[in-house]
């Protein structure tokens, strides 16, 4: 799939505006299509009413300006921290709360079941919260000894 021709600004509202050809969509929301295996490959922009009317293939492919415009947005709509390092789990048993180190400083979360843990994209792990929070870890065999314990213990 080749990237759509667009040009894309952001409104005095702080908007997106994409203009393509002769039309004018305010509002748009960028969308990964496959946010954790390949985040800077296909982004579908997306119209207020769902419609997708351009598409990124590959982010490296447009302008600096429009790269940034949006990678702000994306970065104001998805909340993923990535886990650096498990510092403890108060059980082996669920629920039970995990105190870990992630990209976006230190975090508490309950984890309700060993099901929460899953597998994504060859060795990744995805870990999901009570309250819905998607944490993910890129590596686990990089975490160290005491992390991959802990992960090997829930698998």
């Amino acid at each position: 799939m080749q990237t759509t021709s667009f040009e894309l600004e952001r409104n005095s509202f702080g908007q997106l505006v994409l203009s393509i050809e002769d039309q004018v969509y305010v509002g748009v929301i960028p969308v990964r299509a496959f946010p954790i295996q390949t985040p800077e490959q296909g982004i579908a922009m997306v119209c207020t009413d769902g419609r997708e009317v351009a598409w990124i293939d590959q982010l490296s492919e447009v302008s600096e300006q429009l790269r940034e415009l949006v990678l702000d947005e994306l970065a104001g709509r998805e909340f993923v921290p990535e886990i650096a390092q498990i510092i403890s789990v108060s059980s082996y048993s669920t629920p039970c709360t995990w105190t870990v180190q992630t990209d976006r400083g230190v975090a508490n979360f309950v984890l309700r079941g060993e099901e929460d843990i899953r597998r994504i994209s060859g060795d990744s792990l995805l870990i999901t919260d009570t309250h819905g929070i998607n944490f993910l870890i890129r590596q686990p065999a990089l975490l160290d000894k005491h992390g991959r314990k802990i992960i090997d213990r829930f698998l």
